[in-house]
Parts: C-alpha cells; sequence; structure tokens
C-alpha cells in the first residue's frame, strides 16, 4: 500500500483540504482504542514532569529561552 503524500496524490489538495484530511485520520486513530497513544514509560515520564512543575512552575525556562537556546541564540 502507498504511504506517501505524493504516491496516494494528497499534494494537489488545498491546505485546508489537507487539514481536514489530518482531522479525519486523527480521529479515526483516536477511535480505534486498540493502540494506546503513550505507553505506560512516556505517560510515568509525563505524570512526574507535570508533577515537577506543580511542586515548582518557576523551576523551568520560559518557551521563547528555550527556543533561543535550541536555535543557538542564546546560551
Amino acid at each position: 500500500m502507498a504511504t506517501s503524500m505524493k504516491a496516494l496524490g494528497l499534494e494537489r489538495l488545498s491546505p485546508a483540504e489537507r487539514v481536514l484530511l489530518a482531522e479525519e485520520l486523527w480521529d479515526s486513530v483516536a477511535g480505534q482504542g486498540e493502540m494506546p497513544l503513550l505507553g505506560e514509560a512516556h505517560y510515568a515520564d509525563l505524570q512526574r514532569r507535570l508533577d515537577e512543575f506543580r511542586d515548582d512552575p518557576k523551576a523551568g525556562s520560559p518557551w521563547e529561552e528555550v527556543k533561543a537556546r535550541l536555535l543557538g541564540g542564546a546560551s
């Protein structure tokens, strides 16, 4: 089965049509209930991070600082 945008001819769709298709695809996967979106380890890590944030919300960095560091704009 062809799974690329080009093989499926999806590049000819407008951006709005592709967004609608992506939403429809996501809904079809989310509705299956067979496959967890996160594994237990990922869920546990997210829960740990959320707990750490709740304990000390100022311990992290604002998104703009993180983005600047990642892009090399800050040290």
